[in-house]
C-alpha cells in the first residue's frame, strides 16, 4: 500500500516522468512536470481568492487540460473539486452554487456570480507566483458531485473518502503509467473517477471534447490505449460504424473496456465480445453514492447473460416489493444497497435525503432481481416504469429492442395517457438517414410481446441519449404532453 495525498500526487509522478505526457486532448499535450508546476502556481491564485481547507471548487470547464488544471490545483489548497456540466445554463448553475455555497466558480465569465469569486475559461495566473511545491493539505472529501439538475433541485453527494490514494491499489484493472481514454463528459462521476483513478497510477489520460465513434477508435490506435471508459451510446455509436470503417484500426493495445452509467442491451455487448474478446469487457454498476455495486467480466457475463454482476465485497444488496419485504430470485422489485461501513459512511447529501428502508438499506432508484446464483440483473428506473393495461413495461427493454435495428442511433420509450390502458407505449426513434416504420415494427414482432411494442412512434433526428449514457425520459414526457394541452 501506497497512499499519497493528491496534493503531492503530480509531484510523486512527475519526480518518476517529468517529461512524459500526463493528459492529451485534441492534439495539446503537457507533461507530468509542465503540470505540476503551473498547478502549483495556480493553486496559489486560489489561496489569494481565499480557497483553502475543505472549501468547494465549482469547476465548470468543459473537457480539456484546463480541467485537469483546476481540479489538481483545487487538491493543492486541500479544497474539494465540485465539477458541472460548462454547459449549464446559468440559472440551473445558480442552483447548484447556491446548494454547495462554493468558495470559487471557475469557467465562467467574471461577475456572473454575484457574492462568488469567479474565473474566466483560459484564466492564467500571474507569472509572478511561485511555481514551488505548496504545504501538504489534505482536503476531506476529494470530490463533490451533482445529481438531479435536470429534473429538479440539485443535490451535491460529496464522498467521504479524503484527498489521499493508494497508486498499489488496482480498482480498475488499469496498468500503472499506462493509457487511458475517457471520450465522456468529465463532469460526470464515472468518467471523473475513471480519468483520476488513472491518473493517480502515472498513467496519460487521453480526452476528447465530445464523442465521436471513429474518433476513440483513432484514439486508441494512436495514443497506444489499454484501458477505455464508454457507456453503451457509445458502443452503439461504434457498432453502427460500417463495418470498413470499424475494423481500420489498430485496437491490439486495449486490454480493457469498462461500460457503465446505463443498462447494455444484451445484443450489443455479444457484439463487442465477439468483437474484442470476452475478457476485455467489464461492467460496473453502482451509484454515485457508493453505497455499493457490482462488477461483472466478460467471461461470467457470457453465462449468466443480461447481468451486471454479483454484490461486491464491501456492501450487501437486496430486491425489496413496495411494502419493504425481501423477494425471492427472479422477482423483480425495488434495489437498495448498504455498505458494510454502515449507512452515511460512504458519502453525504447536501441539499437531499436518502430513500432508505429498516436496516439502512438505501435506493438509487433502479429496478432488478436476482437469480438462483446471487447475480443482479436490472430492469429500470422505478420513475421511468410503464404501467399499461395493468402490466409493468421497461422501457429499456422496448428500446434494446428497437436500437438493434439497422440505422436506428438512439431510442427513448415513454408512457403517455390512454383512456383504457392508463398509458400507453410511445417510441421516439432517432434514425437520422431514415427507416421504414413498418419494417421497424415487423423487428420489434418478434422480438417484444404485443403489449409492449409502441403504438406511437416519432422519428427524430437528435440523439435521445447524452454523451454520459443518460436518456432523460420524464422531460421527454413532459415536452410530449406540455404539447398537446
Amino acid at each position: 500500500m501506497q497512499m499519497i495525498p493528491l496534493c503531492r500526487m503530480v509531484e510523486h509522478w512527475s519526480a518518476i516522468q517529468k517529461d512524459r505526457v500526463a493528459i492529451y486532448h485534441d492534439g495539446e499535450t503537457i507533461t507530468w512536470g509542465e503540470l505540476d508546476r503551473q498547478t502549483n502556481r495556480l493553486a496559489r491564485a486560489y489561496e489569494a481568492l481565499g480557497v483553502g481547507q475543505d472549501d468547494f471548487v465549482t469547476i465548470a470547464l468543459p473537457n480539456g487540460i484546463e480541467f485537469f488544471k483546476s481540479t489538481i490545483a483545487t487538491w493543492k489548497v486541500g479544497a474539494t473539486p465540485q465539477p458541472v456540466s460548462a454547459k449549464l445554463p446559468k440559472f440551473e448553475r445558480d442552483q447548484i452554487v447556491d446548494v454547495g455555497n462554493p468558495k470559487l466558480i471557475t469557467g465562467v465569465p467574471d461577475g456572473s456570480h454575484e457574492g462568488y469569486q469567479t474565473l474566466p475559461t483560459g484564466y492564467e495566473p500571474d507569472p509572478a507566483l511561485s511555481d514551488a511545491q505548496l504545504p501538504e493539505k489534505v482536503a476531506s472529501s476529494f470530490k463533490a458531485m451533482t445529481s438531479g439538475g435536470s429534473t429538479g433541485r440539485p443535490k451535491l453527494i460529496v464522498t467521504t473518502a479524503p484527498a489521499v490514494w493508494d497508486i498499489d491499489s488496482d480498482r480498475l484493472h488499469t496498468q500503472i503509467q499506462g493509457s487511458m481514454l475517457i471520450p465522456g463528459p468529465l463532469y460526470h462521476n464515472g468518467p471523473f473517477v475513471w480519468a483520476m483513478s488513472a491518473f493517480f497510477r502515472g498513467c496519460q489520460i487521453t480526452i476528447t471534447t465530445r464523442f465521436d465513434a471513429e474518433e476513440t477508435l483513432a484514439l486508441i490506435e494512436q495514443q497506444k490505449i489499454d484501458i477505455v471508459y464508454m457507456v453503451p451510446t457509445m458502443m452503439q455509436r461504434i457498432w453502427n460504424l460500417p463495418e470498413e470503417v470499424r475494423t481500420r484500426y489498430d485496437l491490439s493495445s486495449l486490454k480493457v473496456l469498462w461500460h457503465l452509467a446505463a443498462p447494455c442491451p444484451a445484443w450489443l455487448k455479444e457484439a463487442f465480445i465477439g468483437w474484442l474478446g470476452a475478457e476485455v469487457i467489464w461492467e460496473l454498476y453502482g451509484g454515485t453514492e457508493a453505497q455499493g455495486g457490482t462488477v461483472i467480466s466478460g467471461p461470467e457475463w457470457v453465462t449468466h447473460r443480461g447481468s451486471v454482476g454479483r454484490p461486491n465485497e464491501t456492501c450487501e444488496i437486496i430486491v425489496v416489493n413496495e411494502a419493504g419485504e425481501r423477494l425471492p430470485p427472479n422477482e423483480i422489485g425495488e434495489v437498495f444497497l448498504r455498505p458494510l461501513t454502515g449507512q452515511g459512511s460512504t458519502y453525504r447529501y447536501i441539499g437531499a435525503e436518502a430513500k432508505a428502508i429498516d436496516g439502512g438499506f438505501e435506493s438509487i432508484g433502479d429496478m432488478g432481481y436476482f437469480d438462483e446464483d446471487g447475480y443482479l440483473y436490472l430492469a429500470d428506473r422505478q420513475t421511468d416504469m410503464i404501467l399499461s393495461g395493468g402490466a409493468n413495461i421497461y422501457p429499456a427493454e422496448v428500446e434494446a429492442a428497437i436500437d438493434s435495428f439497422p440505422g436506428v442511433r438512439s431510442s427513448a420509450a415513454i408512457g403517455l395517457p390512454h383512456e383504457d390502458l392508463g398509458n400507453y407505449v410511445h417510441a421516439i426513434v432517432d434514425a437520422p438517414d431514415g427507416i421504414v416504420e413498418a419494417d421497424l415494427l415487423n423487428h420489434l414482432a418478434e422480438r417484444l410481446v404485443r403489449y409492449k411494442i409502441p403504438r406511437t412512434i416519432e422519428f427524430s433526428n437528435e440523439p435521445m441519449r447524452d454523451d454520459a449514457g443518460k436518456v432523460r425520459r420524464k422531460s421527454l414526457r413532459q415536452d410530449r404532453l406540455d404539447k398537446t394541452s
